[in-house]
């Protein structure tokens, strides 16, 4: 029935439904991803990897801590996303045009038919609003950024110059030319997609920047963009589930990267600090000369004997030695949040826990 309708708000009311169910699927394509890695975590909660900052070696974690902090980034794309359909339902029919209708329409009854928690409240908000598309590519944005980090890291990691992973056939390809190679192409294409997903955010932004009230033609250029970069992210979502159940680490190449860089040189300074009373400033000093002796002699922190390390501070014990271990290092760092494996294994299972409830 076309009385009391219009274009304009029935695309805008389709538009609101279409991007709604939208992002009830990729909830729960977010779910299955963060299923995924947190039960990797829980099988490899005490497995030990290098933690790096500016891409160096900074202190030993964890895989499954690694691992539990996309669950994390996760968990925040999917609070974004129930924000977002939370004020998107409303329901802009019976807007008409742009200034209502003079008919006698029950806006209330057919927000409630369509599942919507209540009408649009201004008819020229109705049909020109489209803060719910941009917001949701804002969230898809986002989500395709966190999975464009974990791609890359899948890519570092299944180097061989790093070997923390290895992909099966089904999640890469050989070498056109080349026999010997295993290109992780599907975290690649993951990583390249997202850039798709920003694109579509930043057209839709230039697009509606200079639109006065209300509809303006212009506007039907939603659509595209929004349909590819969801899509896109759906996709995206599904590969990298695959990928993270799919990929195997290699422990004991992690491991011995792990102890590279002198990893455990703070925790050498924290039982300075701990044991001998040591302010933080004189451990730091005192840490950085035992490295530099250890760096001359191309060893270790640990290979360093107790001779040496007198020479420079000489209340240093014996006990120093059980903190100097990469196993060690993890297991002190009991903070919540830390990467204890006591801890990584308890934050795993809360979060299968809570995803088993939906």
């Amino acid at each position: 029935l076309h009385t009391a309708r219009s274009r304009n708000d029935q695309v805008a009311t389709d538009m609101r439904l279409w991007v709604r169910d939208t992002l009830d699927e990729l909830d729960g394509q977010m779910a299955d991803l963060q299923l995924a890695l947190a039960e990797k975590a829980d099988m490899y909660a005490g497995a030990v990897m290098p933690g790096f900052t500016h891409l160096q070696s900074a202190q030993p974690v964890t895989f499954g801590h690694h691992l539990l902090a996309y669950v994390e980034m996760l968990g925040r794309d999917r609070s974004r996303i129930r924000d977002a359909r939370a004020r998107l339902n409303e329901c802009p029919l019976g807007a008409a045009a742009l200034a209502g209708t003079s008919f006698p329409i029950d806006r209330h009854m057919t927000a409630k038919a369509l599942g919507f928690d209540r009408p649009t409240a201004n008819s020229l908000d109705s049909v020109s609003d489209r803060d719910f598309v941009l917001e949701t590519l804002s969230t898809a944005s986002i989500c395709a950024m966190h999975l464009s980090r974990l791609a890359e890291e899948i890519v570092l990691w299944a180097t061989p110059q790093f070997g923390f992973v290895r992909l099966s056939d089904a999640f890469s390809t050989g070498s056109s030319i080349m026999p010997q190679k295993r290109n992780p192409d599907a975290a690649e294409l993951v990583r390249g997609k997202a850039g798709r997903v920003f694109g579509a955010l930043q057209a839709l932004l230039t697009m509606m920047k200079g639109l006065p009230l209300s509809y303006s033609k212009d506007m039907q250029e939603d659509k595209e963009g929004t349909f590819d970069a969801l899509q896109t992210l759906s996709l995206c979502l599904a590969a990298m589930a695959g990928m993270v159940r799919d990929m195997q680490p290699d422990l004991k190449a992690m491991k011995k990267a792990a102890g590279f860089g002198y990893a455990t040189a703070t925790d050498l300074a924290d039982w300075l600090v701990r044991v001998l009373k040591m302010p933080f400033r004189d451990a730091h000093h005192v840490t950085g000369r035992l490295v530099g002796i250890a760096s001359e002699r191309k060893v270790g922190l640990e290979k360093l004997s107790l001779a040496e390390m007198q020479a420079v501070e000489p209340k240093i014990t014996e006990a120093v030695f059980a903190v100097l271990g990469v196993d060690q290092s993890v297991k002190s760092r009991v903070s919540y949040g830390g990467t204890a494996p006591a801890n990584v294994r308890k934050q795993a299972r809360r979060w299968l826990k809570q995803l088993a409830k939906g």
